[in-house]
């Protein structure tokens, strides 16, 4: 898929009004799943991901009223990063100051004090983008038939050729590329509703 877009600005000023329940649930939607992953992939058990989760959340919906958004100052995404891998930072740094009691607390402090790898931002922005393509896939899913679906599918996730899945579903070649090409553009409108400024 394409680079993806910037996070819809409208979505980012709607969330400053708190009783905007719906635009509350978009946010959360596109941004709770992400936010979760990253906590795992940073060591934190499921549970303690999901507190963080919650918590970051907070956050956001704390700044969110005074949030001006400029996209001159850097990404949203690339604000809620940073704020999330701070979280993280203190839930770790909160948990050796409970544990120093047992054991050797350097080692501990060291351990957790392990660098994140270079590409974990990249990782951040793929993960982000997965979420968001999974999304919009459950979304426009119905609107096919299950062979254009398939067809879309075997080529364009799978990395099948088209020979490959036009034999498995008994099509065309050119039926199979046709059924890519109109799901693969629906599905970039989609993923654009989720994240662009209409």
């Amino acid at each position: 898929m394409p680079e993806s877009p910037e996070t819809r600005a409208s979505l980012l000023v709607r969330i400053r009004d708190p009783g905007d329940k719906d635009a509350w649930r978009q946010f959360v939607a596109l941004y709770a799943p992400p936010i979760h992953r990253l906590a795992r992939q940073r060591g934190l058990q499921d549970a303690d991901a999901a507190d963080l989760t919650q918590e970051v959340l907070r956050t956001v919906s704390v700044a969110a009223p005074a949030l001006i958004y400029d996209p001159g100052r850097g990404s949203f995404r690339g604000w809620l990063y940073t704020v999330t891998c701070n979280k993280i930072h203190d839930f770790r740094e909160s948990r050796l100051n409970r544990e120093r009691g047992g054991g050797d607390s350097a080692t501990q402090r060291l351990l957790a004090e392990i660098p994140a790898d270079n590409d974990e931002a990249d990782r951040w922005e793929r993960d982000y983008q997965r979420h968001v393509f999974a999304l919009a896939a459950d979304a426009v899913r119905a609107e096919f038939a299950a062979v254009t679906w398939q067809a879309f599918w075997l080529v364009a996730v799978e990395c099948k050729s088209g020979e490959e899945a036009a034999q498995i579903l008994d099509l065309s070649v050119g039926a199979v590329y046709v059924a890519k090409s109109r799901v693969l553009a629906r599905l970039k409108k989609q993923v654009q509703q989720l994240e662009t400024e209409e």
